[in-house]
């Protein structure tokens, strides 16, 4: 239900080309142009050519169960220009000495060992592959091997909008994108780095240059992103995008936990109660994706089920980290290095009898979540799992604690009729829109940040100037009976399993008193810890999913739609924060906007208490509700 707006609102950016810069509202694709046919006709004939000339396949890529590894991720380098919190430990990783690294002209020498030996597509890793100089020239002479009929790279696409032409001049032919969020602030907090926007015009490039489908690969991870799903699903309707959600997988220092994992089934089942029309699509041989389309969509969206439900049984990949150790899987500690071996002058038929024993090596299949959870592995960033997303659905991690957005060169969010300001204009970042104008008069700009595009946010903004007596209706409009104790007074959690499910909606406001000295720092987004009003804001929205693990005898809920706004009053000194809960069930969600808000309010309180202690925190209270028996409440 609450995804038809969303969806209006994403097609509408996509008529408009717009490109957003703001912390609070998701952006979405860009406009589609017509391929580079020259390029991608020189693609097909090559790989036309290549399945006619097939050679047989080779017994030092098969393992012992038969699994034909024809599939090599090849790591460019450790390095990375983003720290991705489920990619990287917060104290970030020991990175290897720059002559332990494999050089260009080694990568190219087991390139063609491997590819000698059957396989047929190469993808190109990191930590980030496109920072690396002589990327371009590496897959041009990739390119020239004969038998090599893909080659790809997975990408957090900061640099790909500059690189693209020339990749795909040297004969790149495919690519993944990582992209976890279509929030910019929330994407700031997942990669810690600022670059929202040059990953999007990343998606645009690729789109342009012909590139079908474009892969976007998102971690699904509980509590930061899951919200998420229907708009990037929303995203496949008028682009030729694969969307991938990854189900969250363990690596050393990433704090991997089960209950932030959310699984395949559960992100069917959510898409589904949208678009019920979700139909699976054949699965390829190897894949280690589960495809689905919704009629009518040019894109797709996949699965990869790493955690739930294993592809081990037709793995056909093999990995180089950047260092020069192989890895027959993923998520095994065994590895064997080549680098050693090469650089101690082993000849090809040495290199391939250590291939082909650890090949025959692997493992059936690999030990399970819980197992892997518990075992000593890299760090992702230093194996390349991203190469491996190219070819599975995404799925968005968790994050498991919850830091201060950078707020350096931030902008606030503007409201939705100023968004035209920033449509995309070729390949040139837009020029910074005016501020919305005089909201609250006093000489304030707007400051406004919400969880959700809405075009209609100014009327949604609280108004908490009078103190007027509440309204209700409906037969059970009170009660002078508490529902949440027993005929003995203790404390019991109400049976709503025979309540009927009902729309809810739920509206609660909190206001915070900063003083003159806050309030200014606040408003300038000066504040050392960074800016309160974004943190605030994504604190609100996470508070509201964990009320049942706050509250003790709340129901837990879930959640269709949660909107967090906070501006600020000059003449209070104050910030105003309204937080609101949709969702259908047996049980209102009062709670949860009560919780929201007073989370919200409570973060400002954080990140401000440094400046003053003369802070106060007041008129936490419901201003409306919706559904339900007892009918609805409405604050006037």
């Amino acid at each position: 239900m609450a995804a038809q707006p969303v969806s209006r609102m994403i097609r509408w950016l996509l008529r408009s080309s717009a490109r957003g810069c703001s912390s609070g509202a998701p952006v979405t694709q860009p406009s589609r142009r017509e391929p580079s046919r020259p390029a991608t006709e020189e693609l097909s004939r090559r790989r036309q050519f290549l399945r006619e000339h097939t050679a047989p396949f080779s017994a030092f890529l098969t393992d012992s169960f038969g699994r034909q590894h024809s599939y090599l991720r090849i790591s460019l380098t450790e390095k990375c220009n983003l720290r991705c919190q489920y990619c990287m430990p917060e104290e970030g990783v020991l990175l290897t000495p720059k002559a332990d690294l494999l050089t260009t002209e080694e990568i190219l020498t087991l390139a063609r060992l491997f590819v000698k030996e059957g396989v047929d597509k190469i993808r190109l890793t990191g930590g980030e592959p496109l920072i690396r100089r002589d990327v371009v020239d590496i897959v041009a002479q990739l390119y020239q091997l004969e038998g090599l009929k893909t080659i790809g790279v997975t990408t957090n696409g900061i640099n790909l909008a500059r690189l693209l032409p020339s990749l795909q001049k040297a004969g790149l032919s495919a690519i993944n994108i990582s992209l976890d969020t279509l929030v910019p602030a929330k994407f700031e907090f997942i990669v810690r780095r600022k670059g929202f926007h040059k990953v999007m015009e990343g998606i645009h490039k690729a789109i342009e240059l012909g590139y079908n489908p474009v892969k976007v690969n998102c971690v699904v991870m509980r509590g930061l992103n899951e919200d998420e799903l229907l708009n990037f699903v929303a995203l496949t309707e008028g682009l030729p995008l694969d969307v991938r959600f990854i189900e969250y997988m363990p690596f050393d220092g990433n704090k991997w936990n089960f209950k932030k994992m959310v699984s395949y089934k559960e992100m069917v089942d959510t898409i589904q109660q949208q678009w019920p029309e979700l139909e699976k699509l054949p699965e390829e041989k190897s894949s280690t994706a589960k495809a689905f389309r919704i009629p009518g969509f040019q894109g797709q969206i996949s699965f990869i089920t790493s955690m739930s439900e294993h592809f081990c049984g037709t793995c056909n990949r093999l990995r180089i980290t950047a260092d020069g150790n192989l890895k027959v899987c993923l998520f095994g500690n065994s590895e064997v290095s080549l680098r050693d071996h090469l650089r101690a002058g082993a000849s090809e038929e040495e290199l391939l009898t250590i291939i082909g024993a650890a090949v025959g090596r692997k493992k059936r299949q690999h030990s399970g979540m819980f197992n892997i959870a518990q075992m000593k592995n890299r760090p992702m960033i230093l194996i390349g799992l991203f190469l491996m997303f190219q070819d599975f659905p995404t799925a968005s991690p968790i994050i498991s604690s919850w830091g201060p957005v950078p707020a350096q060169g931030r902008r606030p969010r503007l409201l939705l009729s100023h968004l035209r300001a920033t449509l995309w204009k070729e390949h040139r970042a837009p020029e910074a829109p005016p501020l919305a104008g005089q909201w609250l008069g006093a000489g304030s700009p707007l400051r406004l940040y919400s969880s959700q595009a809405d075009s209609d946010t100014a009327s949604m903004c609280l108004s908490l100037g009078t103190q007027a007596p509440a309204t209700a209706s409906g037969p059970w409009a009170t009660s002078d009976q508490l529902t949440h104790v027993d005929s003995e007074g203790r404390a019991a959690m109400v049976d709503v399993g025979k309540k009927p499910d009902t729309d809810r909606e739920a509206v609660a406001s909190a206001v915070v008193l900063l003083g003159p000295v806050a309030f200014e720092l606040v408003q300038q987004n000066q504040l050392k810890k960074g800016d309160a009003l974004g943190v605030a804001q994504l604190a609100g929205v996470q508070a509201a999913k964990l009320t049942s693990h706050l509250i003790p005898l709340c129901h837990h809920v879930a959640l269709s739609h949660i909107k967090v706004q906070l501006r600020l009053d000059p003449a209070r000194h104050a910030v105003m924060i309204q937080g609101s809960c949709r969702a259908r069930g047996p049980t209102g969600v009062e709670m949860e906007a009560l919780t929201s808000a007073a989370v919200a309010a409570l973060t400002v309180y954080d990140m401000c208490k440094a400046v003053s202690r003369d802070i106060e925190i007041g008129e936490i209270k419901l201003i409306s509700k919706t559904g339900g028996q007892r009918g609805d409440f409405h604050r006037a």
